[in-house]
C-alpha cells in the first residue's frame, strides 16, 4: 500500500505582495492506479474511464467504491475541452481551458446534477464514466489519473 499526496498551490503577486496558499491532502492505502494519456478526436466524444461496483462486470471498469482520487488534465496548449462526469442517473459537465485540471476525491456517492437552482444536498450518486470532447475542430490530448484503495 502507498500514500498518495496531492498538493494544490496558488500564487500571485499583486502590488508587490504575494498572495495564495498551499494545501496538501494525503490519501493512504492506495493499492491501484490508473494513468492514461490519450488523444481525443474533435467532433467526437471519447470515454476516458468507466466505473462499476464490481470491475469484472464491465470491460475496463474501475472499482467505483475504491476510487479515492481522480484528476483529468487537458494537456493541449490551445484547445479547450468539455468533460462530462456521468453518474448512474445524471451528469455534470465542466470546461477545461488548455492546461487546466479537474480533481475529484471519490467515485461513489459523488455527484448529482439538477435542472434547477435549489440544491438537494445528500442525494448523491456513483460515477459511471468520464467522457471528453474537444471544443472546435482540433484533436486534443487529455490525461487521467485515478488512485484506488
Amino acid at each position: 500500500m502507498a500514500t498518495l499526496t496531492t498538493t494544490l498551490t496558488e500564487s500571485v503577486t499583486l502590488n508587490g505582495a504575494t498572495r495564495g496558499t498551499t494545501n496538501t491532502l494525503t490519501t493512504t492505502g492506495i493499492v491501484d492506479v490508473f494513468e492514461r494519456i490519450l488523444t481525443c478526436a474533435h467532433s467526437n466524444t471519447t470515454t476516458i474511464a468507466t466505473f462499476a461496483a464490481t470491475p469484472h462486470t464491465s470491460a475496463g471498469a474501475l472499482d467505483v467504491e475504491n476510487t479515492k482520487y481522480i484528476r483529468v488534465t487537458n494537456l493541449d496548449s490551445t484547445v479547450e475541452l468539455e468533460v462530462a462526469f456521468v453518474g448512474t442517473a445524471t451528469l455534470y459537465q465542466v470546461r477545461l481551458r488548455a492546461g487546466a485540471s479537474h480533481v475529484l476525491y471519490n467515485g461513489d456517492d459523488l455527484l448529482l446534477a439538477e435542472a434547477d437552482t435549489s440544491p438537494s444536498f445528500g442525494t448523491m450518486e456513483d460515477l459511471a464514466s468520464i467522457q471528453v470532447q474537444p471544443i472546435g475542430s482540433t484533436d486534443a490530448q487529455v490525461e487521467i489519473f485515478v488512485g484506488l484503495v
